[in-house]
C-alpha cells in the first residue's frame, strides 16, 4: 500500500506543518510589524519545500498520476449559488428588521 512507503516522521512533519499554518500561534506573533508576517511567507515554504524533497519520488509520481485521473471539471453549480444568494438576502433582511424594529421601540 502507497501510504505505508512514506516514512512516520514525514507525517508528523506534515500534520506540525498543518498545525502551524492554521494555529493562531506563531512563533513571531502578528502584530509584530513585518517580522509577524514574514516568518509565515518564510518558514511555511521551506517546510513545505523540505516535505516534498522527504516524500519518495515513486510515491509522488503515484500521486500526481492519481490527481491527474480525477481532474474535475469546472461546471457551475446554480443552485448553490442561488442557494447562497437567498441565505444572504435573508440575513440582510432580517438584520433590516431587527434595526427597524429596534428604532421603533425607542
Amino acid at each position: 500500500m502507497i501510504k505505508n512507503l512514506v516514512a512516520w516522521y514525514v507525517k508528523a512533519l506534515i500534520i506540525f506543518v498543518l498545525a502551524y499554518a492554521f494555529s493562531p500561534i506563531d512563533l513571531i506573533p502578528d502584530f509584530i510589524p513585518i517580522l509577524g508576517i514574514l516568518d509565515d511567507l518564510v518558514l511555511l515554504p521551506i517546510l513545505i519545500f523540505f516535505i516534498i524533497k522527504l516524500i519518495p519520488k515513486d510515491v509522488m509520481a503515484y500521486c500526481r498520476a492519481l490527481a491527474k485521473e480525477h481532474e474535475f471539471t469546472n461546471q457551475k453549480n446554480w443552485f448553490f449559488g442561488i442557494l447562497v444568494i437567498l441565505l444572504w438576502t435573508a440575513l440582510i433582511f432580517w438584520a433590516l428588521m431587527f434595526y427597524v424594529n429596534r428604532e421603533s421601540l425607542f
